[in-house]
């Protein structure tokens, strides 16, 4: 009996550790839980401060807008070679933009025209059709009033009267292109230009630094770039409008040679009835 007891005295405490270890266990487990919960909250509260971060960067950077960005890199690359680029592509568009006007208040409709001055000749009526012409604008209209000049003429005579006042009417509206090529080639050759003063500034500073420092081969190299792209955008633009101005060009060309030769069919008709 004595013994029993002592066992049981005994067993009390080991058993009382044992239960302490298993709260310790499962307390240890519950403070490494929330350990792992804290550091997760804590990753994920960082991830997204980072990516509001961003978004306000980005933000930022779109709000600044195309034109403040173009506006800093205009000043990177040195203002006065850049003002010279900019002033090639104000006056290359300002030739641009006149020839476009000319050349669109110049375009009609030439079938109607013609069919209107056939009938007219029709009528024996040379002098409504010089009327119409006259109060028509554009070459087509001007040449086929050139051609009724010269209506009682032999068909020789006419078609080279239509010839050379074609010729001339071809070079008025090929007037300013010139220049607009010229533009064309002195934007890039400014870039260039630009380029090459960036590279001399860059030695010139690494001559009196007298050590190669990327810092100053950098900003050499960033104005000497920034001026080349900028004067390739500008010739870009510019060849593009021209471009466009030769294919117009070439659609009255087009024009007038077929209202001419509808011109000298008429003619040719009138003369006919005429002399018949």
């Amino acid at each position: 009996m004595l013994f029993f007891f002592m066992l049981v005295l005994g067993a009390v405490p080991v058993a009382y550790a044992q239960q302490q270890d298993v709260k310790d266990t499962v307390e240890i487990a519950e403070d490494v839980d929330s350990m792992e919960a804290y550091v997760a909250d804590s990753a994920m509260a960082a991830i997204e401060a980072e990516l509001e971060g961003m978004n306000g960067d980005g933000a930022e950077e779109e709000g600044g807008g195309l034109h403040k960005q173009l506006k800093r890199k205009f000043i990177e690359g040195s203002t006065s070679f850049m003002s010279l680029v900019a002033l090639a592509l104000v006056l290359g568009l300002a030739f641009c933009i006149e020839r476009l006007i000319y050349l669109t208040l110049s375009e009609i409709n030439a079938k109607r025209l013609m069919q209107d001055i056939d009938v007219k000749l029709e009528k024996n009526d040379v002098e409504g059709a010089k009327t119409l012409c006259r109060n028509t604008r554009g070459p087509v209209a001007s040449i086929c009033y050139q051609g009724l000049l010269h209506i009682k003429e032999p068909l020789e005579q006419i078609d080279r009267q239509l010839t050379n006042y074609g010729t001339v009417q071809v070079s008025n509206m090929e007037k300013g292109c010139s220049w607009i090529r010229m533009y064309i080639a002195v934007a890039p050759s400014l870039g260039f230009l630009g380029t090459v003063i960036g590279m001399v500034m860059a030695f010139d500073r690494i001559q009196t630094a007298g050590d190669i420092s990327p810092t100053i081969v950098a900003e050499g190299m960033k104005v000497a770039l920034i001026t080349t792209i900028f004067g390739i955008i500008v010739a870009i633009i510019l060849q593009f409008f021209y471009n466009y101005i030769l294919s117009k060009i070439e659609r009255l060309t087009l024009h007038m040679e077929e209202s001419a030769i509808t011109l000298m069919d008429s003619i040719t008709n009138y003369q006919s009835r005429n002399n018949g």
